[in-house]
């Protein structure tokens, strides 16, 4: 009987780690740097006019009291946009918020090397959003990270067919006031 439980044990414990990507507390420092998004995924609500279809890696700026900046530029009907936030830690490893609370950003570890994901959520024209980016150090897709980022997208109540591939851009020059 007892020979039994072990596998089943270990299978279960298998089961409960599949659920999310590991995660284990991350240092502002050790994700600071130049990232490439790999894929996106969001919910139906959030029209498709949106939806960035080209974007710029993101880059992620450690500053003081675990604080982190997030910066990227990206297209959308033809015009190029500038984003940067201040995000506070939460107090919750890799979590993130700005805006007083209302904009939340949780940063994940997935199993393949190199990639995270960032799933943010807060509000867009007066609506709930949730948008989850997968990330890399290279511009480069790998399957497996895709895989396990559609994954998540299903256990968050987000379609994996929702999840694409934005065209990687260099930064584009926002036009000045």
């Amino acid at each position: 009987m007892k020979a039994l439980l072990l596998p089943i044990a270990l299978s279960l414990l298998a089961a409960l780690r599949a659920q999310d990507p590991p995660s284990r507390p991350l240092e502002p420092q050790q994700i600071a740097g130049t990232w490439y998004v790999k894929a996106v995924v969001t919910e139906k609500n959030m029209p498709n006019k949106t939806r960035p279809m080209k974007v710029s890696p993101v880059t992620l700026t450690a500053l003081g009291g675990g604080d982190l900046e997030v910066s990227f530029t990206f297209m959308k009907e033809d015009q190029c946009h500038e984003k940067i936030a201040r995000m506070q830690p939460t107090g919750e490893p890799g979590k993130y918020s700005s805006d007083g609370g209302k904009k939340h950003m949780h940063i994940l570890e997935l199993p393949v090397e190199g990639h995270y994901i960032l799933f943010c959520q807060g509000q867009l024209q007066g609506k709930s959003v949730r948008v989850g980016k997968l990330i890399g150090r290279n511009p480069d897709l790998s399957p497996e990270a895709l895989e396990a980022f559609k994954k998540f997208a299903q256990r968050k109540g987000l379609s994996p067919e929702d999840v694409f591939t934005p065209e990687q851009t260099e930064s584009c020059e926002p036009a000045s006031d």
